[in-house]
Protein backbone atom coordinates (compact mmCIF):
# COMPACT_ATOMS: atom_id res chain seq x y z
CA UNK A 1 0.00 0.00 0.00
CA UNK A 2 1.23 3.40 -0.73
CA UNK A 3 0.54 6.62 1.55
CA UNK A 4 1.01 9.89 0.39
CA UNK A 5 1.59 12.02 3.86
CA UNK A 6 2.92 14.88 5.07
CA UNK A 7 2.17 18.51 7.32
CA UNK A 8 1.78 22.56 6.31
CA UNK A 9 2.88 24.10 9.72
CA UNK A 10 3.35 27.91 10.00
CA UNK A 11 4.77 29.37 13.62
CA UNK A 12 4.63 33.02 14.08
CA UNK A 13 7.64 34.45 16.36
CA UNK A 14 8.67 37.57 17.42
CA UNK A 15 12.07 36.63 18.35
CA UNK A 16 14.43 33.41 17.03
CA UNK A 17 13.48 30.81 18.66
CA UNK A 18 15.57 27.50 18.77
CA UNK A 19 13.17 24.53 17.90
CA UNK A 20 13.23 21.41 18.04
CA UNK A 21 11.43 18.46 15.97
CA UNK A 22 10.45 15.25 15.53
CA UNK A 23 9.82 15.47 12.48
CA UNK A 24 11.14 12.73 9.92
CA UNK A 25 9.37 8.78 10.23
CA UNK A 26 12.01 6.12 12.35
CA UNK A 27 14.57 5.40 10.42
CA UNK A 28 13.71 1.26 9.41
CA UNK A 29 11.32 3.01 7.09
CA UNK A 30 14.22 4.28 5.07
CA UNK A 31 13.63 1.57 2.84
CA UNK A 32 9.92 2.12 2.11
CA UNK A 33 10.43 5.65 1.14
CA UNK A 34 9.12 6.18 -3.08
CA UNK A 35 9.77 9.96 -2.81
CA UNK A 36 12.50 11.92 -0.46
CA UNK A 37 10.38 13.28 2.77
CA UNK A 38 12.49 16.56 2.21
CA UNK A 39 11.84 19.27 4.87
CA UNK A 40 10.29 22.33 3.49
CA UNK A 41 11.19 25.57 5.08
CA UNK A 42 10.01 29.30 4.51
CA UNK A 43 11.79 31.02 4.30
CA UNK A 44 14.63 29.08 4.06
CA UNK A 45 16.40 27.54 7.44
CA UNK A 46 19.33 25.86 8.14
CA UNK A 47 18.52 22.50 9.36
CA UNK A 48 20.58 20.03 11.74
CA UNK A 49 19.94 16.20 11.87
CA UNK A 50 20.11 14.03 14.66
CA UNK A 51 19.54 10.99 16.57
CA UNK A 52 17.95 10.97 19.66
CA UNK A 53 18.71 8.31 22.87
CA UNK A 54 15.04 6.27 21.50
CA UNK A 55 16.52 6.46 17.84
CA UNK A 56 14.33 9.19 16.74
CA UNK A 57 15.30 11.21 14.18
CA UNK A 58 15.07 15.13 15.13
CA UNK A 59 15.89 18.26 13.55
CA UNK A 60 17.19 21.42 15.11
CA UNK A 61 16.61 24.65 13.08
CA UNK A 62 16.15 28.65 15.12
CA UNK A 63 12.73 30.24 13.84
CA UNK A 64 13.27 33.85 12.92
CA UNK A 65 10.80 36.78 13.82
CA UNK A 66 7.74 36.70 11.58
CA UNK A 67 5.90 33.66 9.94
CA UNK A 68 7.86 30.71 9.19
CA UNK A 69 5.87 27.93 7.20
CA UNK A 70 7.19 24.27 7.69
CA UNK A 71 6.30 21.96 5.19
CA UNK A 72 6.75 17.74 4.12
CA UNK A 73 5.38 15.69 1.10
CA UNK A 74 6.15 12.20 0.75
CA UNK A 75 5.40 8.82 -0.32
CA UNK A 76 5.93 5.67 1.78
CA UNK A 77 5.03 1.87 1.32
CA UNK A 78 3.59 -0.01 4.25
CA UNK A 79 2.06 -3.70 4.25
CA UNK A 80 -1.70 -3.87 3.97
CA UNK A 81 -2.22 -5.82 6.77
CA UNK A 82 -3.87 -4.48 9.47
CA UNK A 83 -2.73 -4.30 12.90
CA UNK A 84 -2.27 -8.35 14.10
CA UNK A 85 -3.92 -9.65 16.98
CA UNK A 86 -1.88 -12.76 18.62
CA UNK A 87 -4.18 -13.75 21.41
CA UNK A 88 -1.31 -16.25 22.56
CA UNK A 89 1.38 -13.50 23.09
CA UNK A 90 2.93 -14.17 26.89
CA UNK A 91 3.19 -12.39 29.68
CA UNK A 92 7.09 -12.01 30.78
CA UNK A 93 8.04 -12.06 34.22
CA UNK A 94 10.10 -8.77 34.86
CA UNK A 95 13.40 -11.20 35.28
CA UNK A 96 12.94 -12.64 32.06
CA UNK A 97 12.53 -8.65 29.75
CA UNK A 98 15.47 -7.72 27.80
CA UNK A 99 17.37 -5.02 29.26
CA UNK A 100 16.35 -2.45 26.54
CA UNK A 101 12.47 -2.91 27.44
CA UNK A 102 13.37 -1.67 31.21
CA UNK A 103 13.03 1.72 31.01
CA UNK A 104 9.03 1.51 29.25
CA UNK A 105 7.82 -0.23 33.01
CA UNK A 106 9.53 2.45 35.17
CA UNK A 107 6.90 5.88 35.86
CA UNK A 108 7.04 8.98 33.85
CA UNK A 109 6.14 12.71 33.04
CA UNK A 110 2.45 11.79 32.35
CA UNK A 111 2.39 8.26 33.00
CA UNK A 112 2.54 7.80 37.48
CA UNK A 113 3.29 4.26 37.67
CA UNK A 114 1.66 3.84 41.20
CA UNK A 115 -2.19 4.67 41.38
CA UNK A 116 -3.70 2.87 39.45
CA UNK A 117 -2.23 -0.82 40.45
CA UNK A 118 -5.73 -1.58 41.76
CA UNK A 119 -7.61 -0.94 38.34
CA UNK A 120 -4.90 -2.44 36.31
CA UNK A 121 -5.03 -5.74 37.73
CA UNK A 122 -8.78 -5.67 38.49
CA UNK A 123 -8.84 -5.40 35.07
CA UNK A 124 -5.98 -7.69 34.03
CA UNK A 125 -6.43 -10.68 36.44
CA UNK A 126 -9.09 -12.79 34.82
CA UNK A 127 -6.57 -13.07 31.63
CA UNK A 128 -3.67 -15.16 31.26
CA UNK A 129 -1.69 -14.22 28.61
CA UNK A 130 0.01 -11.25 27.66
CA UNK A 131 -1.54 -9.80 24.79
CA UNK A 132 -5.56 -10.55 26.56
CA UNK A 133 -3.65 -8.70 29.63
CA UNK A 134 -2.48 -5.47 27.63
CA UNK A 135 -6.25 -5.83 25.71
CA UNK A 136 -7.91 -5.97 28.89
CA UNK A 137 -6.16 -2.68 29.90
CA UNK A 138 -6.97 -1.09 26.42
CA UNK A 139 -10.56 -1.78 27.13
CA UNK A 140 -10.53 -0.25 30.45
CA UNK A 141 -8.99 2.96 29.14
CA UNK A 142 -11.57 3.16 25.77
CA UNK A 143 -14.22 2.97 28.16
CA UNK A 144 -12.78 5.40 30.71
CA UNK A 145 -12.09 8.78 28.22
CA UNK A 146 -14.42 10.22 26.42
CA UNK A 147 -12.61 11.67 23.36
CA UNK A 148 -12.82 15.43 22.48
CA UNK A 149 -10.63 17.60 20.73
CA UNK A 150 -11.93 20.72 23.09
CA UNK A 151 -10.81 18.16 25.91
CA UNK A 152 -6.73 18.63 24.63
CA UNK A 153 -4.83 19.35 27.73
CA UNK A 154 -0.97 19.44 27.23
CA UNK A 155 -0.22 18.86 30.61
CA UNK A 156 -2.99 16.13 31.47
CA UNK A 157 -1.06 12.93 33.47
CA UNK A 158 -2.48 9.62 32.84
CA UNK A 159 -4.11 9.75 36.16
CA UNK A 160 -5.92 12.73 35.69
CA UNK A 161 -6.83 11.23 32.39
CA UNK A 162 -8.99 8.87 34.46
CA UNK A 163 -9.90 10.46 37.10
CA UNK A 164 -11.35 13.26 34.56
CA UNK A 165 -12.67 10.81 32.12
CA UNK A 166 -12.28 13.18 28.71
CA UNK A 167 -8.97 13.52 26.90
CA UNK A 168 -7.80 13.12 23.11
CA UNK A 169 -5.77 10.95 21.62
CA UNK A 170 -2.24 11.10 23.74
CA UNK A 171 -4.81 10.74 27.03
CA UNK A 172 -6.10 7.12 25.69
CA UNK A 173 -2.14 6.27 25.27
CA UNK A 174 -0.62 7.67 28.23
CA UNK A 175 -3.36 5.88 30.41
CA UNK A 176 -2.98 2.55 29.11
CA UNK A 177 0.56 2.72 28.97
CA UNK A 178 0.73 3.10 32.71
CA UNK A 179 -1.79 0.34 33.18
CA UNK A 180 0.03 -2.09 31.23
CA UNK A 181 3.17 -0.66 33.42
CA UNK A 182 1.22 -1.55 36.84
CA UNK A 183 1.20 -4.89 35.46
CA UNK A 184 5.17 -4.64 34.62
CA UNK A 185 4.22 -4.97 30.77
CA UNK A 186 6.69 -3.04 28.89
CA UNK A 187 4.61 -0.25 26.99
CA UNK A 188 5.92 2.83 24.87
CA UNK A 189 4.56 5.88 23.63
CA UNK A 190 4.36 6.24 19.66
CA UNK A 191 2.97 9.43 17.66
CA UNK A 192 2.85 9.24 14.03
CA UNK A 193 0.36 9.43 11.01
CA UNK A 194 -2.89 7.24 10.40
CA UNK A 195 -5.25 8.19 8.05
CA UNK A 196 -8.52 6.57 7.73
CA UNK A 197 -7.67 4.26 5.84
CA UNK A 198 -10.51 1.26 5.57
CA UNK A 199 -13.22 2.89 7.05
CA UNK A 200 -15.43 6.24 6.48
CA UNK A 201 -13.56 8.94 6.68
CA UNK A 202 -14.90 11.37 9.82
CA UNK A 203 -15.75 14.93 9.65
CA UNK A 204 -12.63 16.35 11.34
CA UNK A 205 -9.39 17.98 10.18
CA UNK A 206 -6.51 15.70 10.18
CA UNK A 207 -4.09 15.72 12.77
CA UNK A 208 -0.73 13.53 14.07
CA UNK A 209 -2.20 10.32 15.84
CA UNK A 210 -1.21 9.20 19.09
CA UNK A 211 -1.06 5.04 20.12
CA UNK A 212 1.51 2.52 22.24
CA UNK A 213 3.37 -0.25 21.58
CA UNK A 214 3.26 -3.32 24.77
CA UNK A 215 6.12 -6.02 24.72
CA UNK A 216 4.30 -9.54 25.08
CA UNK A 217 5.15 -12.69 23.31
CA UNK A 218 8.86 -11.37 22.90
CA UNK A 219 8.50 -8.74 20.75
CA UNK A 220 6.45 -5.05 20.36
CA UNK A 221 2.78 -5.14 19.73
CA UNK A 222 0.95 -2.28 17.99
CA UNK A 223 -2.15 -1.39 20.47
CA UNK A 224 -4.65 1.78 20.38
CA UNK A 225 -6.76 3.01 23.22
CA UNK A 226 -9.01 5.38 21.76
CA UNK A 227 -9.52 3.38 17.98
CA UNK A 228 -9.68 -0.08 19.96
CA UNK A 229 -9.96 -1.58 16.30
CA UNK A 230 -7.02 -2.97 14.63
CA UNK A 231 -6.19 0.24 11.67
CA UNK A 232 -4.27 0.51 8.72
CA UNK A 233 -1.70 2.44 7.46
CA UNK A 234 -0.23 3.46 10.82
CA UNK A 235 3.29 5.01 10.02
CA UNK A 236 5.38 6.30 13.25
CA UNK A 237 7.14 9.18 13.30
CA UNK A 238 8.79 9.01 16.67
CA UNK A 239 9.09 6.53 20.36
CA UNK A 240 9.69 6.96 23.90
CA UNK A 241 8.04 6.84 27.59
CA UNK A 242 5.61 9.15 26.52
CA UNK A 243 4.37 12.42 24.46
CA UNK A 244 7.37 14.61 26.41
CA UNK A 245 9.87 11.93 24.35
CA UNK A 246 7.83 12.69 21.05
CA UNK A 247 6.79 16.14 20.73
CA UNK A 248 5.92 16.86 17.19
CA UNK A 249 7.82 20.57 17.77
CA UNK A 250 9.41 22.08 21.10
CA UNK A 251 10.09 25.67 20.74
CA UNK A 252 12.46 26.97 23.66
CA UNK A 253 10.33 30.70 23.75
CA UNK A 254 7.03 32.00 22.56
CA UNK A 255 5.55 30.77 19.12
CA UNK A 256 2.45 30.66 17.86
CA UNK A 257 1.49 28.07 15.59
CA UNK A 258 -0.64 29.76 13.10
CA UNK A 259 -1.66 27.00 10.27
CA UNK A 260 -1.84 23.36 11.16
CA UNK A 261 -2.85 20.64 8.28
CA UNK A 262 -1.67 17.02 8.27
CA UNK A 263 -2.51 14.78 4.92
CA UNK A 264 -2.53 10.85 5.18
CA UNK A 265 -4.02 8.81 2.23
CA UNK A 266 -3.43 5.89 0.38
CA UNK A 267 -2.45 6.69 -3.52
CA UNK A 268 -1.86 4.67 -6.79
CA UNK A 269 1.52 6.54 -7.55
CA UNK A 270 3.95 8.69 -6.58
CA UNK A 271 3.01 11.88 -8.68
CA UNK A 272 3.77 14.99 -6.17
CA UNK A 273 3.09 17.61 -8.80
CA UNK A 274 -0.80 17.24 -7.96
CA UNK A 275 -2.37 18.55 -4.63
CA UNK A 276 -2.69 15.42 -1.85
CA UNK A 277 -6.43 15.82 -2.34
CA UNK A 278 -6.17 14.75 -5.95
CA UNK A 279 -4.32 11.95 -6.08
CA UNK A 280 -6.24 10.23 -3.11
CA UNK A 281 -7.64 7.49 -3.87
CA UNK A 282 -11.64 8.33 -3.94
CA UNK A 283 -13.24 5.86 -1.32
CA UNK A 284 -11.43 3.56 1.89
CA UNK A 285 -15.02 2.26 2.61
CA UNK A 286 -15.17 -1.37 2.92
CA UNK A 287 -12.13 -1.76 0.96
CA UNK A 288 -10.11 -4.24 3.48
CA UNK A 289 -13.89 -5.48 4.53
Amino acid sequence: MLIRTGFDMCFRTWNPIPTIGLLDLRPEYEAQLHTPQDLITEPALEVHHYTDMFGNVGSRFVLPPGDTWVRRDFVVEVPDEADPIVREAAWHPVAELPDETLPFLLGSRYCEVGKLTTAAWGAANPHESGWDKVQAVVELAHRQIQFGYSYARNDRTAFEGYSEGLGVCRDFAHLAITLCRELHIPARYCSGYMGDIGRDPIDAPMDFSAWFEAFVGGRWYTFDARHIRPRYGRIVMARGRDATDTAITTHFGPADLMHFHVHTDEVADTDLSRPPSETALPQYAGKFA
